[in-house]
């Protein structure tokens, strides 16, 4: 059974930090660029940041680069986020799953991110 399982979201200040985890099951991890989307309320899912296999290769949105960073153990299948330096926009659900679209797993729960003014 397939499963993309986020954790780690919560309600933090401005200016603080989360570490969010995506713990992947049921399917072949390797060799696939992971990424992690993110959809705040009334708006559409959006790209944060991808990684590839061997975690040389990164890619961030605008809107985060510098505050986060992406990374995978890839004997743990899981994929984190570490975000820092966190704004009030950063919030929204937190979602992870294959960059490709055409690879695209079935999206898991999310893991929820408030980040107070």
């Amino acid at each position: 059974q397939v499963q993309l399982v986020e954790s780690g979201g919560g309600l933090v200040q401005a200016g603080g930090s989360l570490r969010l985890s995506c713990a992947a099951s049921g399917f072949t991890f390797s060799g696939d660029m992971m990424a992690w989307f993110r959809q705040a309320p009334g708006k559409e899912r959006e790209f944060v940041a991808s990684i590839d296999w061997t975690s040389t290769n990164t890619h961030y949105a605008d809107s985060v680069k510098g505050r986060f960073t992406i990374s995978r153990d890839n004997a743990k299948n899981t994929v984190y986020l570490q975000m820092n330096s966190l704004k009030p926009e950063d919030t929204g659900v937190y979602y992870c799953n294959k960059l490709a679209i055409r690879s695209r797993l079935p999206w898991g729960q999310g893991t929820p991110v408030t980040v107070s003014s």
